[in-house]
């Protein structure tokens, strides 16, 4: 069961504005937080899909959306940590 182009923007959107609501510090606005909650997407179906979880066009809307925000959250944190902002890490 594949996503189409609609709903990975609907992924990405819910993704980055979730993960901008659960880091401290907020969002990047709400075309970075698409953009994080896409790559978000990528990262999280990749990780999900090492763990044998499945990737993250293998489940139904809910359930990407939360790999996706364990993604974008997981990219977040990185960005962070590499751009010295360690004031706003979890």
């Amino acid at each position: 069961m594949g996503h189409g182009l609609i709903a990975w923007i609907i992924i990405g959107v819910v993704a980055g504005w979730l993960t901008g609501k659960l880091m401290k510090g907020g969002g990047f606005g709400f075309f970075m937080d698409m953009i994080v909650g896409l790559v978000g997407a990528l990262i999280g179906g990749f990780l999900s899909s090492r763990i044998g979880l499945g990737g993250i066009g293998e489940h139904g809307l809910i359930m990407s959306i939360v790999i996706a925000v364990i993604g974008a959250v997981i990219l977040t944190w990185i960005v962070r940590l590499v751009s010295g902002n360690r004031r706003a890490n979890i």
